[in-house]
């Protein structure tokens, strides 16, 4: 069982950064406890890993990993918890946004480099309910996935391979609640894993070819990108643009006055190459949300064809 003890060079809150890779409260492959401690179950290039991850005094971080790809996921454990991302050259001069990067100095964009891990979630999330969508992940990934590596406190599971995405029946997406456009779609993308993996694992710094891959795939446009690219890339920059909730969030927080949708993109670039960072201090900031006028509206419908 590795274990490593790791005092980085910078300030890092593990629980408030990695929280972001959840599919949801119910995610099979990533809990986290009342203690502080992240697990994760991940499908490394040299096999399966589960990591847990908590900070221990002052700014030191433990990490316990079992399985195959133990060793692997140690040795990025630095990018998953953001050692890429720089937070320093961010400086707002709005108010709300100094004060929630003050409040959060701990965030980080994580890197967690599993690009078809992030892919498929995303997809799940293009045109259905974040908690439908979190519910089918759920489904899939404890129908389909294996059992997580380790003497766990709590029965985790590994995201399905590639090989095992391409091998789900229809009467399981059918059960799961996918339609048929995402299905399409999640098989595009699991047919093409290892060229899309290759292509994010050479391209450093620089994003623009695994977003040029990921759009040349039917069914992955800008805001399925931008999802990957803020969990899988560290892409601080990676705007979900299209976001249902964006438009609402920016015009109560930020602009003073009620933007289109066509209009937040232009909005944001002010905040290169920041702009996913803003958007995340925003989710983490109570009072930048627009007060509810209303009852909660009924969890909508949109899936077709079966």
């Amino acid at each position: 069982m590795p274990e490593l003890d790791w005092q980085p060079d910078f300030e890092v809150d593990v629980r408030l950064t990695l929280s972001v890779l959840s599919v949801g409260a119910g995610d099979p492959c990533q809990r986290i406890t009342p203690d502080g401690s992240v697990w994760r179950a991940s499908l490394m290039d040299t096999g399966a890993a589960t990591l847990r991850v908590r900070s221990v005094g002052e700014n030191r971080v433990r990490v316990l990993a079992w399985g195959p790809g133990a060793d692997e996921a140690i040795g990025r454990l630095p990018e998953l918890l953001g050692a890429n991302d720089d937070p320093q050259s961010f400086r707002p001069d709005v108010p709300l946004l100094r004060e929630a990067a003050r409040r959060l100095r701990g965030l980080r964009i994580p890197c967690s480099g599993r690009l078809l891990e992030a892919l498929i979630p995303a997809v799940l999330h293009q045109k259905i309910s974040g908690r439908d969508a979190s519910d089918s992940w759920s489904w899939l990934v404890r129908r389909h996935g294996e059992p997580a590596p380790g003497p766990l406190p709590f029965p985790m599971w590994l995201p399905p391979s590639p090989k095992a995405w391409l091998a789900v029946p229809q009467w399981d997406w059918r059960r799961a609640g996918v339609e048929p456009s995402a299905v399409a779609t999640i098989r595009l993308a699991a047919s093409r894993a290892g060229s899309l993996e290759r292509i994010a694992a050479t391209s450093g710094a620089d994003h623009s070819a695994t977003y040029r891959a990921l759009t040349s795939l039917a069914g992955i446009g800008p805001w399925t990108c931008a999802e990957v690219g803020h969990r899988a890339l560290g892409d601080a920059d990676a705007l979900s643009v299209g976001d249902y909730n964006l438009p609402a969030l920016t015009s109560f927080a930020l602009a003073g006055r009620q933007l289109c949708d066509a209009e937040v993109e232009s909005f944001y670039e002010q905040w290169r190459p920041h702009r996913y960072r803003v958007t995340r201090l925003l989710e983490l900031t109570p009072s930048a949300w627009p007060p509810r006028r209303g009852p909660r509206m009924s969890r909508p419908e949109h899936r077709h064809g079966w």
